[in-house]
């Protein structure tokens, strides 16, 4: 049976994932510790590992209190250990590790932070993207290039299109707007910006097939000839339009 997905909104705009099966419980990221506690107190679940997918603040501030709390054991990327909390269990990309009895992947992902990873989980078709892919957009390029992040994003993008999609925040009002500008006659996209905007769907999860649809930076050579690029490697479209959206 695919492993139980609950998202837990955190902060202004964060997302933090619960995943539970198999008599255990995980966390991806841990921006905000008592909306996390109290999921868990609702549901009864005992948190027993905590997963990490980068080093930024408002992705793992919350880990001392939520381990003194619960005991969960910390996991995290091996090659940025320096940046993380106290590691129980250090992976590196291209490794798998267990996680709520699913074998789940590590993924390189570099780009918004270098030891940027995401978890992949086949059995369950979820992957666990953070600030990498996101929901109608990717993340700023603060320690990577644009080479770098349409290297990532092109292997999430080689994952079955059914997988969950599950990013670290709701961007999904500021990234749609730049989604449309450059997409203006996607009725996908339409469509799901009318369902987020009402709260008719949340922003996260979608799957990869829906990013594929929507998702201006999945979409590069879709858009190269409305940009002026036809013919232009994906990485140098990608590029054009990481930069058209810091200036939006």
């Amino acid at each position: 049976m695919p492993l139980e997905l609950v998202p837990v909104r955190c902060l202004t705009d964060n997302y933090a994932w619960l995943v539970h099966g198999n008599g255990q419980t995980a966390l991806i990221d841990a921006p905000e510790a008592e909306p996390i506690l109290h999921e868990l107190r609702a549901r009864g679940w005992s948190l027993s590992q905590i997963a990490l997918t980068h080093h930024h603040d408002d992705h793992i501030q919350a880990v001392p209190e939520l381990v003194a709390a619960t005991g969960a054991v910390v996991i995290g990327n091996a090659d940025d250990a320096t940046r993380l909390p106290a590691l129980d269990q250090a992976v590196r990309p291209g490794e798998k590790f267990d996680l709520c009895g699913e074998t789940a992947e590590v993924i390189d992902v570099p780009g918004h932070t270098i030891g940027h990873v995401a978890f992949h989980l086949p059995g369950s078709a979820m992957v666990f993207t953070a600030d990498s892919l996101m929901a109608l957009g990717c993340g700023r390029l603060f320690e990577g290039d644009a080479d770098t992040m349409w290297a990532s994003l092109s292997r999430l993008n080689a994952l079955p299109a059914e997988t969950l999609v599950c990013s670290g925040h709701d961007y999904c009002r500021g990234n749609g707007a730049f989604a449309l500008s450059v997409d203006p006659d996607n009725a996908a996209l339409q469509q799901r910006l009318t369902e987020t905007t009402t709260g008719a769907r949340p922003c996260a999860p979608s799957t990869l097939a829906e990013e594929r649809a929507t998702n201006p930076f999945l979409r590069v050579r879709e858009l190269a000839a409305s940009l002026g690029l036809a013919g232009a490697p994906d990485a140098k479209v990608f590029a054009e339009l990481r930069a058209m959206k810091d200036r939006f």
